[in-house]
């Protein structure tokens, strides 16, 4: 079966969310310096990337990324277009007949289009708050954009961030949707288990 990496490379050029610190990648010791192995440090922030939030990220005493289940990582994910959308509202998943039995919603966006900008841009699509609530109504338990956050940048008191995960709502960000089409796949997202982690660079790849 075919699979497609949704996920985005890490590297110092990767741009990040402004004031989160940039991903360095530094040798510690190198075979071309006569060291007999490579090794290397990485640093970057828990929201570098494609990435999981989970309810830790906004809600004290809740889970982190090490404590997501496994089960709501990994299954059948729906992947619903919206390529003209300026901000994903509620008549727009409504449009998007998205299927009743849909557990994991991926939102394809022009975020995707035109390849990997090396500078942060505040104007990608994000989801509206009655977009957020029609997601909890449908009982969906997972949902992935492929902007830099599920939230419009200029939102700072992030009402999406915090319906989503009060409800128990997985969001995965920072996903690369530019290589595929609308409809079912199955989803694998495996965060790096991090203890108490507020968020989790994570592997994603959907299966068709």
């Amino acid at each position: 079966m075919q699979l497609i990496d949704v996920s985005v490379t890490i590297s110092p050029s990767l741009p990040v969310w402004p004031g989160d610190p940039a991903p360095r990648i530094e040798p510690v010791t190198q075979v071309s310096a006569g060291a007999p192995f490579n090794l290397s440090q990485l640093c970057l922030g828990s929201h570098t990337g494609t990435h999981v939030d989970p309810p830790l990220h906004f809600l004290l005493g809740q889970r982190g990324v090490d404590g997501l289940s496994l089960d709501m990582l990994v299954g059948p994910a729906y992947v619903a277009d919206f390529p003209a959308a300026a901000v994903i509202h509620r008549s727009d998943l409504v449009v998007a007949a998205i299927p009743p039995e849909t557990l994991r919603l991926l939102l394809r966006t022009r975020n995707s289009r035109g390849g990997r900008s090396k500078v942060f841009n505040p104007d990608y699509v994000a989801l509206a708050v009655d977009a957020a609530q029609y997601c909890i109504e449908c009982g969906i338990q997972l949902v992935g954009i492929d902007g830099p956050s599920i939230e419009a940048f200029t939102v700072m008191d992030f009402p999406v961030h915090l319906a989503l995960l009060r409800a128990g709502v997985v969001i995965v960000e920072g996903l690369d949707l530019s290589q595929v089409e609308a409809g079912m796949y199955e989803l694998i997202c495996l965060p790096l288990k991090i203890e108490n982690g507020d968020g989790g660079p994570a592997r994603v790849v959907l299966r068709r």
